[in-house]
């Protein structure tokens, strides 16, 4: 007999994700914990282990397809499990006539994930008029994608009584159609002609997965952005008489990322407003400050989490961003390592980028890109002019959550606290 192995939770507030690559056939024998897919979702790619020990029947899920949490992925014959007699029981003829016949279940119709009245209500579907093709009958998210797309968005139907159907029509007015201009233009069919020599790249299952959190964040989120310039050649001194000893004693390499994230989580700490989110009739201050880095391989971006980064010491922040990096690099980085992030970090400083105007990393409040360090002429408090190492600190914020007054003093605190480092008063351990 089969058993069902279902798609799992991968994240917090993951309603969905999608199996980007199947890694077994039916057939194959898979022991428990063995990695069976790749799936997608819009915070985490992971793989999803094998609930049991046994032969994969069936592959209920084509690659691409996006699945709700808690639907069946595949089925598999565990081992060891008895198998039914050939006589069917009253129980399993009710189930089979209830396969035979998927479009009269419709179990589930009436239950709606965040993701589904998120899109109803911003694009005003009546949810009622919707066929799901989830199971029992649940509307996915695909399914009003589908909708949107083709522009046949069903409007509420006005249900009066009829010795009131003249008055209702006299009263209420005539629905309003939907206009075009706010659709998701990134969604739509672009038709492009292809020439010779053109090369047609297919858009796989992670970048996917990124466009539409980014897409998300954008479209959400209104985006403001601030800037400070700050002098590191204290910092830049300190660390470079530093980095030798530290990799001999503790075998990584001491970085400059460490430092600024160290000068974040502290300011993070006097100004708690940027460690929020938001939670739309609500702002969520969040107590812990959870670190969120930015690492990029050749075809991907992934965001793991430094947690309590304020309970760490800059080498034991070196410590999680350098094993963090080496889990991405190795594939090893689980669903745990990306979730709980409060607040972002990004380093576009190591690609050599000055300026830059970073997305938010959603629900979060705020995210600061650290850029490259450069020297340049500087006119000192004396009106001299020295060579100095001189980086960019970029913040971008969501205005909803944050004003340009509580961001400026932030920075400035960050500021002040990169500009103080020396080593007569900074401490690795």
């Amino acid at each position: 007999m089969a058993t069902e192995i279902k798609m799992p939770q991968l994240g917090e507030s993951v309603t969905e994700g999608t199996i980007s690559k199947w890694l077994v056939k039916p057939g194959d024998k898979v022991n428990k914990y063995d990695p069976i897919a790749e799936v997608m979702t819009d915070k985490v790619n992971a793989e999803v282990p094998s609930s049991y020990t046994g032969t994969i029947k069936d592959l209920v899920a084509a690659e691409d397809e996006t699945i709700e949490v808690g639907g069946v992925i595949c089925t598999i014959a565990v081992e060891g499990e008895e198998t039914v007699n050939n006589t069917p029981t009253q129980t399993n003829t009710v189930e089979t006539i209830a396969a035979s016949k998927p479009d009269l279940d419709t179990s589930e119709k009436k239950r709606f994930s965040p993701a589904v009245l998120r899109l109803a209500g911003e694009h005003n579907i009546d949810l009622a008029q919707v066929q799901g093709s989830g199971r029992g009958g649940r509307i996915t998210r695909k399914d009003l994608q589908s909708i949107i797309e083709g522009g046949n968005i069903p409007q509420p139907k006005l249900e009066v009584a009829p010795e009131q159907q003249s008055v209702a029509v006299q009263a209420e007015p005539a629905p309003v159609s939907t206009p075009k201009v706010e659709r998701e233009p990134a969604t739509a069919p672009v038709n492009i002609p292809t020439l010779p020599g053109d090369i047609e790249i297919p858009v796989s299952g992670v970048r996917k997965a990124i466009a539409a959190n980014m897409v998300k964040s954008k479209h959400e989120a209104p985006h403001a952005w601030t800037m400070v310039e700050v002098d590191v050649t204290n910092l830049v001194n300190y660390r470079n008489s530093v980095k030798d000893s530290f990799k001999q004693k503790e075998g990584y390499n001491l970085t400059f990322l460490p430092f600024f994230i160290k000068a974040v989580v502290e300011s993070l700490k006097e100004f708690p407003q940027l460690n929020s989110m938001w939670a739309g009739d609500k702002i969520i201050q969040k107590k812990d400050i959870n670190i969120s880095i930015a690492v990029a391989t050749e075809d991907a971006l992934y965001v793991p989490v430094i947690k309590h980064a304020d309970e760490k010491t800059i080498k034991g922040i070196a410590r999680e961003i350098n094993d963090l990096a080496g889990k991405v690099r190795n594939k090893a980085i689980s669903s745990s390592d990306m979730q709980g992030g409060t607040f972002t970090v990004n380093n576009t400083g190591s690609f050599g980028s000055i300026l830059s105007t970073p997305i938010i990393n959603h629900p979060q409040a705020a995210i600061l890109s650290v850029e490259s360090i450069v020297k340049r002429p500087v006119v000192m408090d004396n009106d001299a002019i020295a060579i100095r190492h001189m980086v960019n600190l970029c913040l971008s914020l969501d205005h909803r959550v944050l004003d340009g007054l509580v961001c400026g003093r932030f920075l400035a605190r960050v500021k002040e606290k990169l500009q103080s480092i020396s080593k007569e008063n900074t401490q690795l351990y």
